[in-house]
């Protein structure tokens, strides 16, 4: 069985909120810019509770911010 994919649209939605940088999102979620990097790129799954930090911040529901393509 092969894996899915999450993709996110955190990269969209940061550009949508005042054109705000990596770096103001990880402060206001409590990580580095790197792992906001790594998310936006696919190359890490953020945990269940980040994932609702960064979806809160964006005052946006879950799904609307992280997509499963299973």
């Amino acid at each position: 069985m092969e894996d899915g994919q999450i993709v996110n649209q955190i990269r969209k939605l940061r550009f949508m909120h005042g054109e705000m940088t990596q770096a103001e999102l990880a402060e206001k979620v409590g990580v580095t810019r790197q792992t906001i990097n790594a998310i936006e790129a696919a190359k890490y799954s953020p945990s269940l509770e980040l994932a609702f930090k960064i979806a809160a911040v964006f005052d946006r529901p879950l799904e609307e911010v992280f997509i499963y393509k299973g």
